[in-house]
């Protein structure tokens, strides 16, 4: 009896003894709420958003918020696939950088794996978080700012190697999740030394500063496999022509980007140039107001070769246009390369970075998209952040879901409309006293003054057609 309880005994320490080893050699993990603080290893395990499945197309009866009504990534539409349409992009700044604060307010927003720090293992955590957050909303590209996803340094060495250390951690998740660059960009506009701008600057240094910054973004862009490179030149402009020397300004910029384009080329980086237009804010006036201010531009300087436009909705209104007129701009200009996809609001004055809910103007924005062949290499991103009062980590996904839901229920109804053929038909009658023998001759640039005024004698007062206006008409479906 006494044999059969020590027998027992031993094997209930040698269960207790293996049970201790596997624990001990068991791989750590953290928790994503980082309570303990052991985030701050570069080996997290945690996974930050445990409650949120993979988001799925469940169509458009569905009343899960966590599903897709309209956007199927898999679904072709006029020959393409709606992820290859669509080429949606998560904005780091925005969506792990946006805070809720505002110039009256403080942020609203605590993520639960911040620590309230800026370090490097902060910034390692949450590029683990980012890449969680798209791999489970189903998008294929991430975009950002170098300042956004590492610390900035007291020395430009320092930025740099901070900057790496990220980037490293980056390319190992991007290739892990099979998820790519769709645009990186080099944020110069929030520290001092651009007060008065970065290439458009009175000072050489922080010309030179620039330079150095965006050469390092660019780089960086390249090593990730970036598709486009972004320049938003939110300080390039003046507060005051009594004090600026504007076409000196222009100049410099226009050299800054030559400058950009020969290292491009010098490193072998394939991507696309992007000039990012917005017409003020922060600074009074910005020299890349909107999208014909920017083609024009880059048709001086002997650009055009090697820049296209970076249309941000918001940014159009915010010009004095609609988001369609600024694509369309950009596109007959042979410009249109990516699009920033938000809205503002109408009874508000300046950039709100809304995520865009209006179907007719997703439906006219679909349209350009169709007209231009699609985006790539550019896409959709979403530079839209949270509202200041949504705080709930569920409501990351519930916004980037009515964003993408969106564009593609807008890609399903520019689809109907052009197969459909009537609003193109409406457009070709409009204008088809131009399908003439003298209408040809206008437009091949052949019919003089003499001539014009020979037929107005010969036809006597024109009658003129309707215009059939339909823009506020149209049934979006």
């Amino acid at each position: 009896m006494m044999k059969m309880k020590l027998v027992k005994t031993l094997l209930l320490l040698l269960c207790v003894k293996l049970f201790c080893y596997a624990v001990i050699g068991a791989p750590q993990t953290c928790p994503a709420n980082n309570e303990d603080k052991c985030g701050d290893s570069d080996e997290w395990k945690g996974e930050f958003f445990p409650d949120i499945p993979k988001i799925k197309y469940e169509g458009p009866s569905s009343k899960n918020v966590l599903s897709f009504k309209w956007y199927n990534a898999e679904e072709e539409i006029l020959g393409k696939k709606m992820k290859d349409w669509l080429r949606f992009s998560v904005a780091f700044w925005h969506t792990f950088r946006g805070t809720g604060a505002d110039p009256f307010g403080a942020p609203t927003k605590y993520w639960p794996w911040e620590d309230g720090t800026n370090s490097l293992n902060m910034a390692k955590r949450r590029m683990r978080a980012n890449f969680e957050f798209i791999s489970k909303l189903g998008v294929d590209f991430w975009c950002f700012h170098d300042r956004d996803i590492a610390p900035d340094g007291k020395t430009l060495e320092e930025s740099n190697a901070n900057l790496d250390e990220v980037v490293a951690l980056a390319q190992e998740l991007q290739t892990k999740a099979k998820k790519r660059v769709l645009w990186g960009t080099a944020q110069l506009f929030m520290h001092p030394r651009y007060m008065h701008g970065a290439a458009t600057s009175s000072e050489l240094k922080v010309y030179a500063y620039a330079a150095a910054q965006v050469k390092k973004a660019i780089e960086v862009t390249h090593y990730l496999g970036g598709e486009n490179y972004v320049f938003w030149g939110g300080r390039e402009g003046y507060q005051s022509l009594l004090n600026t020397d504007m076409e000196r300004e222009l100049n410099h910029l226009a050299r800054f980007f030559e400058a950009a384009v020969a290292y491009k080329k010098k490193i072998g980086f394939n991507g696309t140039f992007l000039i990012e237009p917005k017409p003020q804010e922060p600074t009074k006036h910005q020299y890349d107001w909107d999208a014909a201010t920017s083609a024009n531009f880059l048709r001086k300087y002997g650009l055009t070769g090697e820049f296209k436009l970076n249309i941000e909705c918001n940014h159009a209104t915010l010009s004095g246009h609609s988001c369609h007129h600024e694509l369309e701009t950009a596109r007959i200009n042979g410009l249109l390369g990516n699009i920033d996809a938000n809205t503002g609001d109408p009874q508000v004055g300046w950039d709100t970075d809304q995520f865009l809910v209006d179907i007719q103007e997703a439906t006219l924005i679909m349209l350009s998209v169709i007209r231009n062949g699609g985006l790539a290499p550019g896409g959709f991103n979403f530079d839209a952040k949270l509202r200041r009062e949504s705080t709930d980590v569920e409501d990351l996904f519930i916004a980037h879901i009515v964003g993408m839901d969106t564009l593609a229920r807008g890609l399903r109804n520019a689809a109907k409309l052009i197969e459909d053929g009537s609003l193109a038909e409406l457009v070709r009658k409009r204008y088809q006293s131009f399908d003439t023998e003298i209408g040809a001759q206008i437009e091949a640039g052949k019919a003089d003054f003499e001539l014009l005024e020979k037929k107005v004698k010969e036809w006597g007062e024109p009658k003129v057609a309707s215009a059939k206006q339909v823009t506020q008409n149209i049934k979006f479906l």
